[in-house]
């Protein structure tokens, strides 16, 4: 059995997926902006993922821009016939590498259509409309999606896209999504520390729809715990492989992507499906998210 079959599988859409999947946001330059410090060892770590069994990706042609879906093209086109290739659109990037809303109908099957073209499919596995949310974070913000996810119920009419998925959301805007077309995930910011989706991905599990955190280490403030730091000692895992196992265990419809650009640091993630958390340690564990910790 390959290690991210161990962690199990869940819907994703039409398809099930290994549960340990991979973010390829990291493989672009600094800022998620220009082309890798290492092009080879961007390809490596594609390839290397596939190979420990991964079958679900996360990108977007808004990574580099442009740079990320090239790679994937290039390290794994012809691609197997089990890999779901994740994509999101709502935003565009100026020169300078800043993230700017692109969020009306015709841009989002604009994005949609780019992503096909760079990656040389004619349709993808899920794509996530990002609604832009709170400027000041990475937290949702009320608002209507409803334009948006039409025009994503109108591509996927087209079979430009197998399923529809929806990212940094709020549970009223999850409702007005489900009453226009199925909803086969939501990626929202969610880890150890940033627990406020605590009753959505509850509500998600019992509706049959994945879950896939984004930020599951911290993102670019990476988590920072004493209890973290004790708990992965005492089991002779490393702090990032603890929150791994923690996200997994947390719920069954819980679809990790973690990022790496590098190929050890990935094979040590991957490891994390196979950690399994005494009950000890998870309630520990817990208690890093609670109110009066945060």
């Amino acid at each position: 059995m390959r290690v991210t079959e161990q962690a199990g599988s869940w819907k994703l859409g039409t398809r099930m997926v290994h549960r340990m999947g991979y973010g390829a946001m990291q493989l672009a330059g600094p800022g998620v902006f220009g082309p890798p410090r290492n092009r080879d060892a961007a390809i490596a770590v594609l390839q290397a993922a596939v190979t420990a069994g991964v079958n679900h990706i996360d990108t977007s042609d808004f990574y580099g821009p442009h740079v990320v879906n090239e790679l994937i093209r290039d390290a794994l086109s012809p691609y197997p016939a089990d890999l779901a290739l994740v994509s999101k659109v709502g935003a565009r990037r100026d020169d300078a590498g800043n993230w700017l809303p692109d969020q009306s109908p015709e841009a989002l099957k604009r994005q949609v259509r780019e992503n096909l073209d760079r990656l040389k499919i004619d349709r993808l596995a899920a794509v996530n409309y990002r609604a832009m949310g709170d400027p000041e974070g990475h937290g949702p913000a009320e608002g209507t999606i409803a334009a948006q996810v039409e025009a994503m119920a109108e591509l996927q009419a087209e079979g430009l896209i197998e399923a529809i998925g929806i990212s940094t959301v709020t549970p009223a805007q999850i409702a007005e999504a489900r009453s226009i077309c199925d909803i086969a995930c939501v990626q929202n910011q969610y880890n150890l520390a940033h627990r406020q989706d605590d009753a959505m991905i509850d509500d998600l599990n019992a509706a049959g729809i994945a879950y896939v955190p984004y930020f599951p280490l911290g993102g670019f403030s990476p988590l920072q715990s004493d209890t973290l730091s004790q708990v992965a000692s005492s089991l002779d895992a490393t702090p990032m492989q603890v929150a791994l196992a923690w996200l997994l265990q947390r719920s069954p419809n819980i679809l990790l992507i973690p990022g790496t650009s590098s190929v050890a640091h990935l094979q040590e993630n991957l490891a994390a499906a196979t950690l399994q958390l005494p009950e000890e340690a998870r309630i520990r564990l817990d208690a890093i998210g609670l109110p009066a910790n945060t």
